[in-house]
């Protein structure tokens, strides 16, 4: 089985699944949709022992009486959902190198989905090098880090 790996955006943490997750699915609720700043929270996860932080750690942040959420301290990114005595935690699907190994499975907390979300599909799309003046992608550096 591949490992699967991840991180924030500035490389300060990073992590690795030994056993692939066990679910991964969306949250639509106020509390995902506030700590990801997006309509949805897309989170992927299983034991806790099966996730190892490689480097640094995530500072914590109780949403709730029973939520605790992980984050990176330097740059911001939401990294980890843990339901107390669970045994389980998740990470953000697009917290992970590759976010296309583990699409959603599942969806959670409907009755809080934004009703503009179904329409979004329909909207008009552009690649970002078709909306980017040129001279500015050619001067954009990506501060991202993984690995």
């Amino acid at each position: 089985m591949a490992h699967l790996t991840g991180g924030c955006q500035c490389g300060a943490v990073r992590y690795e699944w030994v056993e692939r997750p066990a679910y991964s699915s969306v949250c639509y609720c106020r509390m995902c949709q506030k700590a990801s700043g997006q309509p949805f929270m897309g989170l992927t996860g299983g034991r806790r022992e099966h996730l190892t932080w490689t480097r640094g750690a995530p500072a914590i942040f109780r949403s709730s009486n029973l939520v605790e959420r992980g984050f990176c301290k330097d740059c911001g990114t939401p990294l980890t959902y843990a339901f107390d005595g669970s045994g389980r935690i998740s990470v953000a699907i697009n917290s992970l190198d590759d976010p296309e190994a583990m699409p959603p499975e599942k969806q959670y907390g409907t009755e809080s989905k934004v009703s503009w979300l179904d329409g979004i599909h329909a909207l008009p799309a552009q690649r970002t090098d078709e909306w980017m003046a040129k001279d500015k992608a050619a001067q954009m550096v990506n501060n991202q880090r993984s690995g």
